[in-house]
């Protein structure tokens, strides 16, 4: 029931239709110190039962009202649980939300087919930043230059609370210029689409591998920089999406319970391609690499969102990693 306007305005959703198994969506409205990124930029929503009041005092608007602002389009009354059931059997899948079902079916099927597949679809640059900005302290004691492919808030605030100053740059930023700010250590932020038809950010990655200094990539970020070393990545079946995902840390041998949101993954049949490569997280669902470091320099990656926004907090030691690397 909650965290649903934290799921909205996450710019990983970016062109994708999300649709929430909770049964009510909408009950506490929305506020706008917790938003993720400027602006919803989902596809469409698919809920069971829709809210169109909200209990909550300190509440800026109701969620209806956020969504008309933003033009994004809704479907309530939905059995989305039988509907979650569908797509874990039969894949993700392109889909449309319309009202015009009974007299158009034909047409709004082609309609359908004119949309692109996400394999090969190229999403960052579209919800980047498109100038740089600052965040956090700037008396900080370290400086980390983020590539934004699509940020999220949380990100900048576990930075942020750990003694970091944060530069934000667009995904089609050089390495050049991020390193001209002479950071202490580099971020590669989450974001939409595949990684695969982003070799604008492999080639930055590339070369930020290559600095010495401190990298740390989530999400799309991780992916970016599998791609960096020579790995590959795929289309999933059906994404890890949720707030509940189990995941091993082989380093430790611990588990944690996980915020996910991804359609791609690292594959693993490529790890051999670099030697330099160690799997340092697994999803235990299905056993696909959930976390990677370099043997050789100070990198390292996930495949889920330890600032969790909304979720689980049992990742956030990550944020302390990448600091304590940079003090090395």
């Amino acid at each position: 029931m909650t965290g649903y306007q934290e799921i909205y305005t996450d710019p990983s959703y970016t062109g994708q239709i999300v649709v929430t198994t909770t049964p009510h969506i909408g009950n506490y409205g929305v506020i706008d110190s917790e938003v993720e990124s400027a602006a919803p930029t989902v596809a469409g929503i698919v809920v069971n039962s829709f809210s169109h009041t909200h209990s909550r005092v300190d509440a800026d608007d109701t969620l209806q009202a956020y969504l008309e602002k933003a033009g994004i389009t809704g479907i309530a009354d939905i059995d989305t649980r039988k509907l979650v059931r569908h797509i874990r059997d039969k894949g993700a899948m392109n889909a449309i939300i319309s009202s015009e079902y009974e007299d158009d079916l034909a047409g709004l099927k082609k309609q359908l087919n004119l949309v692109p597949d996400m394999q090969g679809l190229e999403l960052s640059s579209q919800v980047s930043t498109k100038a740089p900005y600052f965040f956090g302290d700037p008396e900080s004691p370290f400086k980390v230059a983020c590539l934004d492919l699509g940020i999220k808030l949380n990100i900048l605030r576990n930075l942020a609370s750990r003694g970091v100053y944060c530069k934000v740059f667009p995904a089609t930023t050089k390495a050049e210029e991020l390193m001209a700010w002479e950071a202490d250590g580099y971020f590669l932020s989450n974001g939409p689409g595949d990684p695969a038809a982003m070799p604008y950010a492999v080639e930055t990655a590339k070369t930020l591998l290559s600095s010495g200094k401190p990298v740390f990539g989530i999400c799309l970020g991780h992916q970016i920089i599998a791609e960096a070393c020579d790995l590959k990545t795929y289309k999933m079946h059906h994404g890890h999406r949720g707030i509940n995902h189990p995941v091993k840390n082989l380093l430790t041998g611990l588990s944690e319970i996980t915020s996910q949101n991804h359609g791609f993954v690292v594959d693993k049949n490529s790890l051999e391609a670099n030697s330099q490569i160690e799997v340092t997280h697994i999803h235990l669902n299905d056993n696909t690499i959930a976390g990677i470091r370099l043997k050789d320099r100070p990198v390292f990656s996930v495949q889920y969102h330890p600032e969790a926004g909304p979720g689980p907090h049992d990742s956030r030691y990550l944020f302390d990693d990448f600091v304590s690397l940079m003090k090395n």
